[in-house]
């Protein structure tokens, strides 16, 4: 990754996009690490996290994740995801964070020197496009390590450098998630099993 100890930066993170590339890679993120990873290559003016909540369900998920987060040194910024039923009758969830990203990218683009972007979304290359005419470089995360890719090609193309997950995986990753913690167990059970042998019938 091309950092300067100098650079102020600022995080980016499209919160779902994030989730879906993780989950894609089959691990899950530590965000005190990645906070931690991240203020190491320069000056970390603020980390914005982006998501969309379900407010009138009696428990979400995401909650916990949220508070922890608005706890820990990151910028929340998020909006009531809509419910909707489709043509085909299915229940369909809306909650695009897109434009918020874009006001708060081209705001902060006047005070850092560097902006990390943490998603593959191809809409986002004209934005990444206009913070880079006001002088700043911009990073985006994703991965090419899937089938289908998560970044857009012409997202990946448009940036000042392309960090793919897979690198950062190892610094940011959450040790015992449940991924993690499904392929251990998954692994001790098939170490475990010992396949039954043939018998050999000796006739007389």
């Amino acid at each position: 990754m091309l950092f300067y100890p100098q650079e102020k930066l600022a995080l980016f993170i499209d919160g779902a996009n994030l989730y879906s590339t993780a989950r894609a890679l089959n691990f899950d993120i530590d965000y005190k690490k990645l906070l931690t990873e991240f203020s190491k290559k320069g000056v970390l003016v603020r980390a914005y996290y982006y998501t969309a909540l379900i407010e009138d369900r009696e428990y979400s998920p995401l909650r916990p994740l949220v508070d922890w987060l608005d706890y820990n040194g990151y910028t929340l910024v998020t909006k009531n995801a809509k419910e909707f039923t489709d043509s085909m009758g299915r229940r369909k969830i809306k909650g695009n964070m897109d434009i918020e990203i874009c006001v708060d990218m081209m705001n902060m683009s006047e005070h850092v020197d560097h902006i990390v972007l943490f998603s593959g979304d191809g809409d986002f290359r004209r934005l990444v496009e206009a913070v880079q005419r006001k002088g700043r470089r911009v990073s985006v995360v994703s991965t090419l390590r899937t089938q289908p890719a998560m970044v857009a090609d012409d997202l990946r193309r448009q940036a000042d450098h392309f960090i793919d997950l897979v690198e950062v995986q190892p610094s940011i990753a959450r040790e015992g998630g449940p991924r993690q913690q499904y392929n251990q167990n998954h692994q001790q059970q098939q170490q475990a099993y010992v396949p039954p042998q043939p018998v050999s019938l000796d006739s007389d």
